[in-house]
């Protein structure tokens, strides 16, 4: 949905449009409001998601009619903490809120709400249902567990106690259909990531936000926007909305569907 900001530092909006991840025309910032549910339903908000829609031709903005649906979820990214071993880290943070958004034809999109200093704001829109659907998912096969995302491998996750069973083929592929305990989860993670976190020289070269597998490193639409989202919930930073359509991992997921 892929390195999400894990780690990485912060890139303004400028930084993005010069990675190619944000094309200059489709950047702008939407106004804060008290709650990520009323952010993510703004008439401005809604009027960016008719562009966002309408944007391929499959139909014209004026028809697009796009509804957000539901509550927003948290969205919980594998922690570093966690990765490195400090006692009494949780597996995953929350990284933004997610909510879903509808076209009159159907289509889905997923808007990403991050808290500023003012108020909650939608910093990214992005095809299909991923951070909601896998929430839903998660608490049929896990009730009261904690629905995750290993981003290195687009991998989705829930973990309950000692528990951690997969989401989805990704995670099937790292853990099993039958899933694994949260140490044996954790000493993965720790092989696969350790020498990737923050401070490491990895991350020092400024290679995939200093946190991704050099085999699968993100490409910069992943990380970008996610970096966007994550970075500046902590540092209060000026927010881009990127109308990037799909990250790079759900086009790999699409392609390998099809």
């Amino acid at each position: 949905m892929n390195g999400r900001a894990i780690g990485a530092g912060l890139l303004t909006t400028a930084a993005l449009v010069a990675l190619g991840a944000l094309p200059a025309a489709a950047v702008e910032s939407l106004p804060t409001a008290p709650t990520p549910d009323q952010a993510a339903s703004a008439p401005q908000t809604l009027d960016t998601l008719s562009r966002f829609f309408a944007r391929d031709g499959a139909l014209a903005r004026s028809a697009a009619a796009p509804r957000v649906e539901g509550g927003s979820v948290p969205v919980r990214i594998l922690s570093p903490d966690f990765v490195a071993g400090k006692a009494g880290a949780p597996v995953a943070r929350v990284e933004f809120r997610a909510s879903l958004a509808v076209a009159a034809d159907g289509r889905k999109a997923s808007l990403w709400t991050v808290k500023q200093p003012d108020g909650w704001q939608v910093v990214n829109i992005a095809t299909g249902d991923d951070e909601i659907r896998y929430a839903e998912q998660g608490g049929r096969v896990l009730p009261g567990g904690l629905v995750f995302r290993e981003p290195q491998i687009d991998a989705w996750y829930v973990q309950k106690g000692a528990k951690v069973l997969p989401l989805d083929e990704d995670a099937v592929r790292a853990v099993g259909k039958n899933g694994t305990s949260l140490t044996a989860y954790r000493e993965r993670v720790a092989e696969a990531y350790g020498d990737k976190l923050p401070g490491s020289a990895y991350a020092k070269k400024g290679t995939a936000g200093g946190y991704a597998p050099q085999a699968d490193a993100p490409l910069p639409h992943e990380e970008s926007a996610v970096t966007v989202a994550s970075t500046a919930a902590g540092a209060g930073a000026v927010l881009a909305l990127a109308l990037i359509g799909t990250t790079a991992i759900r086009r790999r997921r699409a392609a390998r569907e099809s």
